[in-house]
């Protein structure tokens, strides 16, 4: 008898909550509906698939004959469906009851499909943490899938990693396979023939051996450039299946659940916190990220043995790279515990069907693909935790307890209290030590983010794109100078991670820092002289100290905050001190909530001081791409969210989104100058570079010339206007 071997295929299938539905269409077309086909064609091939839950719900809903198809290949043992977080959380990111939560509604769910209980889940973005057996053994799981880098961590042989493992956490045992690098990078990028042999040479007398390749359905036809190479002339999944079926007589294709049937795990591991490699770059600061994936590179190209070693960073370290994950993450453990304390009953259901939805894993991190920078994703999970926390207050109002008014508490968790006001219509954050600016103001009705704006932030992958505009600039000027970009010779499909393309030329140059938070309600002292330009690019100089540093709170009721801080302005060498107080005032009714902010500068040095006071307002109502459905009216005069421009002596301004059905009019006293514009990041994803709105910036600013002891006040009030209560429709539609 030759050598033996078996090949366990898992393929993970997801799309975000929030995603457009054009885009699960499209997807569908390109690669869930062939590889189902495929397998039809193929029944001597064994696999595993996974499918995150809002992908079901699409698939249920748009094409119900894919979930018939998909059944009955499960019911001839030929597919075994997995689980996991039921939205595709990042598990260890989440409270325990919600992991368990969302585990088990995902183990529903496979069962009503098919019959059948999962037993192996699918970790998200395979973030691994030593307690997650407890979690997955408590819903009912028995094994799941982790990379060859965890392995790697663990101290287990490249060698070793033909087999499944079993580890444990307070009692709690869970079997672990691992992803075998070299059937990754081969599958479906390798030829056929190299893949077989690959098996081949791997294969052992007794056939105690199992290679387990788990990755993204996606790159199955959806991919860039991979739909040719897998469904069309190539037509590498249907040869590969061929020479799967045409080599079954030592080459077995294997779900893991019957693997483990038949064949015991192979050791013990205990594995530490890690995701996939480039995972671990991507959750590095972006100086750290770049010299990290140098020294990796090195060494892999060399075969250096310490290249085994080399890890980066921490997955939570997205929550310290980038604020606004913070932000997010924070909001939904505290939404969490909210509807942890509801009373039992239908409110409470759709209440936690939110809190799940806005745990999909998307927007609590950033690398090649997914990300907090895809606003529409980013704003729909802000929405559902909206709703969740919504539908929690307003429980508790019914039974008496209090859930309006205003508060200090650590919101952000980094130990120091923030002021968090709330009202039936608006939940407002005020982070006291950083400027006193409005991190969160959520309008309940429509259950939308208003400030949940990116700031823009260096990134690694930006030395790339400027490396790659500089390259084309070079070849333009010496077109016989080099080799052309693309190569003559079509050796396939590149791999997504070492793709460089621009959806837009000359994006290197629109590359734009901040240097601070884009939080609301900021006040700037700049020169007079300050221009629109210089404050859209973030480079206005800035002669006080009032942006970023800590203000002091004076008085919180209900309502009502004020808080001060005694700064300096740059007056020539010298710095004067001068004393900036707030005062914010959150009112009106449900559908149309109001936002009253009053500045007042006091100038408390000896000698007259002059400077352009501003206040910064952030906003977003996903106005990009010149969206028609959203407008800035300024002076009468009505233009896009990603436009920019100035006007002078302006006492009204006022902003909206039919499609979301909000709009703010904001009275301004005395008129001011304002000016606006969109802020863009430039952003790496699946499908190149790319330039994305976040927001829209305005400065609203007044000369300040102030004599000693004197000062100066201002006041803006945005009054939000909705046009449904989205709430009540809900409850409306579970009543019919």
């Amino acid at each position: 008898m030759p050598p033996r071997i078996s090949l366990a295929l898992a393929i993970h299938n997801h799309q975000p909550v929030g995603n457009f539905g054009w885009v699960f269409a499209e997807v569908y077309d390109q690669a869930y509906r062939p590889m189902i086909e495929a397998l039809e064609r193929h029944p001597g091939v064994r696999l595993s698939l996974h499918y995150s839950g809002a992908l079901l719900e699409w698939l249920r809903v748009e094409r119900p004959e894919f979930l018939d198809r998909l059944a009955a290949l499960v019911a001839h043992d030929q597919v075994e469906l997995l689980g996991g977080g039921y939205y595709e959380p990042v598990l260890t990111s989440l409270p325990e009851r919600d992991r368990v939560g969302q585990l088990r509604r995902m183990g529903d769910e496979i069962e009503r499909i098919t019959g059948r209980r999962p037993r192996g889940a699918w970790l998200a973005e395979r973030v691994w943490e030593p307690d997650l057996p407890t979690s997955l053994a408590s819903a009912g799981y028995r094994w799941t899938i982790l990379d060859d880098a965890h392995f790697r961590a663990a101290a287990i042989a490249e060698d070793a990693l033909w087999g499944a493992y079993t580890t444990d956490d307070q009692g709690h045992i869970l079997t672990v396979f691992g992803t075998e690098q070299g059937l990754r990078y081969r599958i479906p990028f390798g030829e056929v023939e190299d893949v077989i042999a690959y098996l081949r040479e791997h294969a052992t007398e007794d056939g105690t051996r199992v290679g387990m390749m788990g990755d993204d359905g996606e790159k199955f036809g959806a991919w860039p450039t991979t739909w040719e190479h897998c469904w069309g002339s190539r037509r590498w999944v249907d040869r590969f299946f061929t020479a799967l079926e045409e080599n079954a007589d030592w080459l077995t294709t294997v779900t893991p659940s019957s693997w483990l049937e038949r064949q015991p795990p192979i050791g013990r591991v205990y594995v530490p916190t890690g995701s996939y490699a480039e995972m671990g770059e991507w959750a590095l600061p972006a100086d750290e990220a770049l010299v990290f994936a140098t020294l990796l590179h090195e060494a892999v190209a060399a075969g250096r043995p310490e290249a085994r070693w080399l890890r980066g960073g921490f997955w939570r370290n997205f929550q310290v790279k980038y604020r606004e994950v913070n932000d997010l993450h924070k909001q939904m453990l505290r939404v969490s515990d909210k509807v942890a304390a509801m009373t039992p009953g239908p409110r409470r259901e759709r209440a936690l069907d939110h809190l799940y939805r806005g745990q999909s894993n998307d927007c609590y991190w950033h690398g090649l693909f997914g990300g907090i920078y895809i606003s529409h994703m980013r704003l729909a999970t802000h929405e559902h935790l909206i709703a969740a926390e919504d539908e929690a207050d307003g429980s508790a109002r019914s039974e008496g307890r209090a859930v309006d008014g205003a508060w200090l508490r650590d919101v952000d968790l980094d130990g120091i209290d923030e002021a968090l006001l709330a009202t039936p219509g608006q939940v407002v954050t005020v982070k006291l030590s950083e400027g006193a600016g409005i991190g969160d103001w959520d309008i309940r009705a429509v259950r939308h983010a208003l400030t949940a704006v990116m700031r823009r932030r260096p990134e690694a992958y930006h030395q790339t794109l400027i490396r790659h505009e500089a390259e084309l600039a070079r070849r333009a000027a010496h077109p016989d100078g080099g080799h052309p970009l693309d190569s003559a010779v079509d050796t396939g499909p590149a791999s997504i991670h070492d793709l460089v393309t621009v959806k837009e030329p000359g994006l290197a140059a629109r590359l734009t820092y901040d240097w601070h938070e884009r939080r609301s309600g900021l006040v700037h002292l700049f020169d007079l002289a300050a221009t629109p330009e210089a404050f859209a690019r973030a480079e206005a100089v800035e002669r006080g100290d009032f942006v970023d540093r800590p203000f002091t709170v004076a008085e919180l009721s209900a309502g009502r905050l004020v808080v001060w801080r005694d700064g300096s302005l740059a007056q020539g060498e010298r710095r004067v001190p001068v004393r900036v107080e707030k005062e914010l005032l959150v009112d009106g009714e449900r559908r149309n909530p109001v936002l009253d902010l009053a500045v007042t500068v006091e100038n408390r040095s000896t000698e007259r001081i002059e400077a352009r006071l501003g206040i910064e307002w952030n906003l977003t109502m996903l106005g990009g791409g010149g969206n028609p459905a959203a407008w800035h009216e300024v002076g009468g005069v009505r233009s896009s969210h990603d436009s920019s421009g100035a006007a002078s002596a302006i006492d009204r301004v006022v902003a909206g989104n039919t499609f979301v059905g909000l709009s703010v009019e904001t009275a301004l006293e005395p008129a001011a100058e304002a000016w606006w514009s969109p802020i863009e990041t430039i952003s790496n994803s699946e499908s190149g570079f790319e330039r994305i709105y976040q927001g829209s910036a305005m400065l609203f600013s007044w000369p300040l010339r102030l004599a000693p002891g004197e000062r100066s006040a201002v006041r803006m009030t945005a009054r939000v206007a909705t046009t449904q209560d989205r709430a009540a429709d809900e409850e409306a539609g579970a009543r019919r």
